[in-house]
């Protein structure tokens, strides 16, 4: 994987409490043949064994088409299954000391909603930022909203890549566009589907506009 290749156009993070499929695996393999460019595995109420063989399962599926796997908060998980990199929201360990753990090969991600934050982020050495909520979602309680202003302030103070995350669905992607992001980070949208990839194809061609 070169880190500065890496697509970011659509972003599918986990969830298996809105998934339609009946596994982890099937909805990431159905999001994968449709598309989606990175999976990040979020996984909140699972121990850490079943954190670490789900993502050795998973990765199985990402490595041969090129897709990145993040592991959400948890640096030892990504270490362990040799994950492509981690996402780190603004509650969890700085990412300066997630970069000395994980070294320069590994991608991370970080949360941001205020261009600081942003800027901080890439002082740190993170690879992408994750900005949201941009639009309400259910998928998180603890969210901070975005607005177009603000998306247009961290594409100004920040030279990374950034994908939006929160309620982004094909209906109201359109609202984004043309305002410098990378890509798209979804859920519902494609998760939640009775047709994974059907819908993984609907927004990664929604995405590619961004």
């Amino acid at each position: 994987m070169c880190k500065q290749k890496v697509d970011y156009t659509l972003y599918l993070v986990t969830d298996r409490r809105l998934m339609s499929s009946k596994t982890i695996e099937e909805s990431v393999g159905a999001a994968v043949a449709g598309g989606v460019s990175v999976v990040q595995l979020r996984e909140k109420d699972c121990t850490s064994r079943e954190f670490y063989e789900l993502a050795v399962r998973v990765k199985k599926i990402t490595a041969p088409k090129n897709v990145p796997l993040i592991i959400n908060d948890r640096i030892d998980i990504c270490l362990a299954a040799d994950a492509d990199g981690v996402h780190l929201g603004q509650k969890d360990l700085p990412c300066a000391e997630a970069r000395k753990i994980l070294g320069a090969d590994k991608l991370i991600g970080v949360s941001a909603a205020l261009p600081e934050e942003a800027r901080q982020a890439q002082a740190d050495g993170a690879d992408y930022l994750g900005v949201g909520a941009v639009f309400p979602t259910e998928t998180k309680s603890d969210t901070r909203p975005v607005t177009v202003e603000i998306i247009r302030e961290i594409r100004k103070a920040v030279t990374i890549p950034f994908v939006v995350i929160g309620g982004v669905n094909e209906e109201n992607i359109g609202k984004l566009y043309g305002l410098g992001i990378n890509g798209a980070a979804v859920v519902s949208a494609v998760a939640a589907r009775n047709d994974v990839t059907a819908a993984a194809r609907i927004m990664r061609g929604a995405a590619e506009k961004l």
